[in-house]
């Protein structure tokens, strides 16, 4: 059915805000964007939704999550001054106390908000991809799933790898026309480099996108430029080898051909000149994580130059246990906030890293983030009618500065009205509040388990 869809405003992201405004819609397909007026005079037979006092967006693109931590929401707080003791938790949590459907319902849960706040698309991290791409599928949203891959053991690589094409080829089928799957080796402290050169190889002949996080932090940068700090020592510990290739951590992954694969790296906090060189001249993408890099303490990561060198850039929530939210809005204002330290950046720059910059990070810059003839039809409906957001000037600018994801009124995958009226189409969102209940009471118990052996 044809369908037109008109609000006060239509904000395409590749061109100019149209004041009453709409998109025609057939199918999962854009048809067109123009006014209101214009549309109804070439579609007069077409079904028209209207909303009053309302944008509509692009469905905004979340670079970098881990949905299947979003049980986790708040469980680290104590740990976040020290990123190994984080990282030590968040690892034993997930592998040691959540079971598999724990996993699932908490990348459900993650789903559902993200849905909620008008995200259509996630590059979600996943060590239990399986449960991720399910968790997708069931909710409706659309995403590329990367499985992520650990072995710092160069005495491991070959069974590590081994198992992670396994991994990748059970899970090739079970994408969709809405997910895809990808690679992570997820970091350089945790992945050695004989790993990631046939990780970054598989990639390429397997036409893979790759994501992985890099440059997030001074004990990374420590372990690669010196072999020093608390990643070194955690090797010497488990009888580990590692010889510092004493360079910046892009060019180590250049080094090891991961940028060969026009990757997707995530933070990228700690990057001087020569690395945003690297960057551009490899069409390297990043996914920017202010409000996570800020909460764990890594510090800011130079968006206005990566705008300024032409590098894609897209915005990530990271995971909830580490930013608390999945707002892509709220992101995009911190972003422009914590940016404005360093460079001028503009509210149209940041809407456009929310939508088409996402977009292109996952190259479907073809396809979505942007309100086109042509394009996939994923787009929220954003009411600009809260005390918090009136009066509107200019809808991009209320859009970042005054709104978040909690004035999504409607978010739409492939055509279809996944979310509407503070309800998701096809999820029970109160069996599934009461599995999380019950996921946040197993690892609570954790956490007291944890004080009563330290306390004897």
């Amino acid at each position: 059915m044809l369908t037109i869809y008109a609000a006060t405003w239509v904000l395409p992201a590749v061109s100019p805000p149209i004041a009453d405004g709409a998109i025609a819609i057939e199918g999962s397909k854009i048809l067109g964007a123009g006014t209101r007026t214009a549309l109804l005079q070439k579609y007069p037979s077409a079904h028209l939704k209207t909303f009053n006092d309302c944008a509509i967006i692009p469905g905004l693109v979340n670079a970098h999550s881990h949905l299947e931590l979003t049980a986790m929401r708040g469980y680290l707080e104590k740990e976040e001054t020290d990123f190994f003791a984080w990282l030590r938790k968040l690892t034993v949590a997930r592998l040691e106390r959540m079971s598999l459907d724990d996993i699932y319902v908490s990348a459900m849960w993650g789903a559902c908000e993200a849905l909620r706040a008008g995200v259509t698309c996630v590059a979600d991290a996943s060590d239990v991809a399986v449960r991720s791409i399910r968790a997708l599928k069931d909710v409706g949203l659309r995403g590329i799933v990367f499985q992520e891959s650990f072995g710092p053991d160069p005495n491991l690589v070959n069974e590590n790898f081994q198992k992670l094409k396994v991994k990748i080829s059970e899970l090739r089928e079970l994408e969709s026309d809405l997910v895809k799957v990808g690679v992570s080796p997820h970091a350089p402290y945790t992945v050695c480099g004989k790993q990631l050169e046939l990780i970054a190889d598989y990639a390429q002949t397997e036409e893979l996108p790759l994501m992985m996080h890099a440059a997030e932090s001074a004990a990374e940068e420590s372990l690669i430029r010196e072999g020093c700090g608390i990643f070194a020592e955690g090797f010497v510990k488990r009888n580990i080898h590692w010889s510092a290739p004493k360079v910046s951590v892009i060019q180590y992954l250049r080094d090891r051909q991961i940028l060969e694969t026009q990757p997707l790296l995530a933070h990228c906090i700690r990057v001087d000149e020569s690395d945003l060189e690297i960057l551009a001249e490899t069409k390297t993408k990043i996914a920017h994580c202010p409000k996570s890099n800020a909460k764990l303490g890594h510090g800011r990561a130079p968006f206005g130059a990566f705008l300024q060198k032409g590098i894609d850039v897209g915005l990530g929530s990271d995971s909830v246990a580490s930013n608390n939210t999945c707002d892509i809005l709220e992101e995009a204002r911190f972003a422009a906030l914590l940016g404005r330290l360093d460079a001028p950046i503009s509210a149209d720059q940041v809407f456009s890293a929310a939508t088409i910059g996402g977009a292109r990070c996952l190259k479907l810059g073809n396809t979505i983030g942007q309100l086109s003839e042509g394009g996939v039809a994923d787009f929220a409906v954003l009411s600009l009618q809260g005390a918090h957001q009136l009066p509107v000037y200019d809808p991009v600018v209320a859009a970042i500065f005054s709104s978040s994801g909690r004035d999504v009124v409607m978010t739409v995958v492939a055509g279809r009205e996944v979310f509407r009226d503070g309800v998701i189409e096809n999820v029970d969102e109160e069996r599934l509040r009461a599995r999380m209940s019950e996921v946040r009471l197993k690892l609570k118990r954790m956490n007291l388990d944890t004080v009563s052996t330290t306390s004897r």
